[in-house]
């Protein structure tokens, strides 16, 4: 499933084409929107918000959300048909294996942009207060819950739970706020880290943690388990990871 830092690098490959203000010549695809209603209607706008990406229109948002495994080409086809296909002048987007929705309203009436943590909004102290208002939920369920940490996903869980040496079960209530906030400010540190070693196509070079099998501060091995509400993997260290 993409995290938010691939969905910045698909809004500013799109950006790049100059598309903003351009008309939707055609559309094809086998999602089950309107997709009559999208031809001839101008783009206002490209932009994301933690998994997803906008394509807004005046009175209206198209929603794409790639789940495990979406995926888009820019300009060029796969053989099997498209979600959604949208032809422009001189440019097509097409999606493939995604969720599309349209959803009748502008963007900026049903998004919060302070809870992305890729936004320039971002309001570190609002995610804060919302992770001390929920005690009993386990810290690798809380940096997966996109009302708090959208755009995070479980690369980011386990790259910055190794970072801060806090093992995936602690309860949110049991961690200090010093330690709190340190994660806070972690997650968005480490979002900016990925996208910038996306665009590198060095990401993985760069895991100390996920999907690894030996702990590089301990040199022992790592416990993978399949763990919270979500059941997502999760690789960490038994003995630099404190459980709280």
């Amino acid at each position: 499933m993409p995290e938010g830092p691939s969905i910045v690098i698909l809004r500013e490959a799109v950006e790049q084409l100059g598309l903003k203000g351009k008309a939707v010549l055609h559309v094809e695809g086998n999602s089950k929107i309107d997709k009559d209603r999208l031809i001839g209607e101008t783009v206002t706008d490209f932009r994301s918000w933690g998994k997803h990406f906008l394509i807004c229109f005046k009175d209206f948002t198209i929603r794409i959300h790639f789940l495990l495994f979406g995926s888009y080409l820019i300009d060029q086809q796969k053989k099997n048909p498209p979600r959604l296909s949208l032809i422009f002048d001189n440019h097509e987007l097409n999606f493939y294996t995604s969720s599309v929705q349209l959803i009748d309203a502008p963007a900026d009436e049903i998004y919060d942009w302070s809870v992305d943590i890729m936004s320039r909004t971002w309001e570190p102290a609002a995610a804060l207060s919302k992770l001390k208002k929920k005690p009993d939920m386990l810290v690798c369920d809380a940096l997966l819950d996109q009302e708090i940490f959208a755009g995070s996903g479980n690369i980011i869980k386990n790259e910055v739970l190794f970072r801060i040496r806090v093992h995936p079960l602690s309860e949110l209530g049991k961690i200090p706020d010093a330690k709190l906030k340190q994660m806070v400010k972690e997650t968005r540190t480490y979002a900016f880290d990925f996208l910038e070693w996306k665009k590198e196509f060095t990401l993985k070079k760069h895991w100390l943690a996920h999907t690894k099998k030996i702990c590089p501060r301990c040199n022992i091995p790592f416990h993978k388990e399949y763990l919270g509400r979500t059941k997502r993997r999760s690789y960490f260290c038994e003995n630099c990871q404190r459980l709280y």
